[in-house]
């Protein structure tokens, strides 16, 4: 079943002409025709509107996630801009010989040493 409206815009109206521009300028290739553009846009105002009153902070928790998606991809951006150059050092780093000096000779202490140096004050006596 399709129902029939007619919209008229007063182009004196900033509001009006803003959206009588929005329709003339319209991707065609997303937006088939006027019925279609203006079904989504009648949609999703009215989604968003009711969504707003029943949740007053959904506007300030979208636009944080917006934030965040925005962030998250930033850093993803110069994570992968910077891995190349990383790994490689890495790399270069893992081929290079390891260079030790020559190993000092630890002096194990003699067992009456060992039971000299304890301390048995705990022990009571």
């Amino acid at each position: 079943m399709t129902k029939s409206i007619c919209l008229r815009f007063n182009l004196d109206k900033p509001l009006h002409r803003e959206a009588w521009e929005q329709l003339q300028n319209m991707d065609k290739e997303k937006f088939k025709s006027y019925s279609n553009a203006v079904v989504i846009a009648v949609t999703d105002y009215f989604q968003r509107y009711y969504q707003a009153c029943d949740d007053p902070y959904f506007e300030t928790r979208e636009k944080e996630d917006e934030f965040v998606q925005r962030v998250v991809a930033q850093i993803g951006s110069a994570v992968e801009k910077a891995m190349p150059s990383f790994l490689s050092a890495c790399l270069t780093g893992l081929a290079q010989p390891c260079i030790t000096s020559a190993p000092v000779p630890i002096e194990k202490p003699t067992e009456t040493e060992e039971i000299s140096e304890i301390d048995l004050d705990f022990i009571g006596g």
